[in-house]
């Protein structure tokens, strides 16, 4: 649980850096072609060193396709619409109003789907961080709150949150998911990669090319693989409430970095913030430090202690290792198997047989 947290919020720093480096470099390349570049690239990359032949084959058992389908068009819509949003209001609201969204449609993701339940921790946490993000979004000194750009961040949250969900669905359903975001993110880039031919105006300027650079590898084969480690070890809610710390960098920097100067309630509400991210944070810590696994099985269901085999718990026995599958119980949808059905020893095979 605690390194998974780590993991998620690693990520979450990096892709902070998105919106400040694309208005750092200011450059001419249309917002849509950027994001084609960044995905084209960076899921290549990233696929170089997660994706193996078994991995691949995962991703097309019945039961996982139509995810993974969810999966591509919903990180394609992320991108383009949340580098729109930057160019439109500036780094800092893009991305308040983006990540602002993710942990409400995260959680509902989880209720509708595993039946997951926030517990008070997470509930403190996460109207916390919200309250937080509603305090940046009042605008400050040079800040540029436009109706549009706003909307695009809105599209960006959901589809975020939704990718979320999606994650823990193909992990549960026995799919690689070292080698699902790769092949999400190259196909996303597939999808919206028209908009290279139609707008292909400043990607051969020298700042345009280190910021395809920084954003490919940085943050997208990067921050993904850190993503894909983390979401499989913790709940749904608690993964998009920890995605929260982007819109705090992302604050930082464009202060530091950018002059977008906030006000007395922008600082605030990065203060709450990031006291809504402690509170998620720090019990689940102490309780996989103090109760070993089996706390962390608990956190897994939900922190009202229910256990939920086949649900939750079972995407946190998909692992994620040399590019395979390691599939734990609920791995097999429609299957009821006992709880805490574990045995020591070594990992099964990574290429999972289909059983639907």
């Amino acid at each position: 649980m605690a390194s998974g947290m780590v993991s998620l919020l690693a990520a979450a720093v990096l892709w902070g850096t998105v919106g400040p480096a694309q208005l750092l470099a200011d450059t001419d390349v249309a917002p849509v072609s950027l994001g084609a570049c960044r995905m084209l690239l960076g899921g290549l990359v990233l696929g170089l060193f997660t994706v193996r032949a078994p991995g691949l084959r995962s991703l097309w058992r019945p039961g996982v396709r139509g995810w993974m389908v969810v999966s591509v068009l919903v990180t394609a819509g992320f991108q383009a619409c949340f580098l729109e949003s930057v160019d439109r209001t500036g780094a800092a609201l893009a991305t308040a109003v983006t990540f602002g969204t993710v942990p409400i449609v995260s959680g509902v993701w989880a209720r509708l789907l595993d039946g997951e339940r926030g517990g008070a921790a997470w509930w403190v946490g996460t109207v916390c961080a919200v309250g937080g993000v509603a305090l940046l979004l009042m605008p400050g000194e040079g800040a540029r709150a436009e109706v549009p750009g706003v909307l695009f961040g809105i599209v960006a949250g959901c589809s975020f949150g939704t990718y979320i969900a999606t994650t823990k669905q193909l992990a549960r359903r026995g799919a690689d998911t070292a080698a699902a975001a790769p092949v999400s993110v190259l196909c996303a880039g597939a999808v919206v990669s028209p908009w290279l031919l139609a707008a292909p105006g400043g990607l051969g300027e020298p700042r345009a090319l280190v910021l395809v650079g920084w954003l490919a590898l940085g943050t997208t084969a990067l921050g993904y693989l850190l993503f894909t480690r983390g979401v499989a070890r913790v709940t749904a809610a608690t993964a998009g409430t920890l995605s929260l710390a982007e819109p705090l960098v992302a604050a930082v920097l464009g202060f530091v970095l950018l002059g977008e100067r906030l006000g007395v309630a922008a600082s605030c509400g990065a203060a709450l913030l990031l006291g809504g991210l402690v509170v998620v944070s720090l019990p689940a810590r102490e309780r996989a430090g103090t109760d070993g696994p089996a706390a962390a099985r608990d956190e897994a269901g939900g922190t009202d202690g229910t256990d939920r085999t086949g649900g939750v718990d079972g995407v946190r026995g998909a692992g994620v290792g040399g590019g395979g599958v390691v599939s734990g119980p609920g791995s097999s949808p429609g299957r009821a198997v006992p709880a805490r059905r574990r045995t020591p020893g070594p990992p099964r095979p990574p290429t999972p047989s289909p059983r639907e």
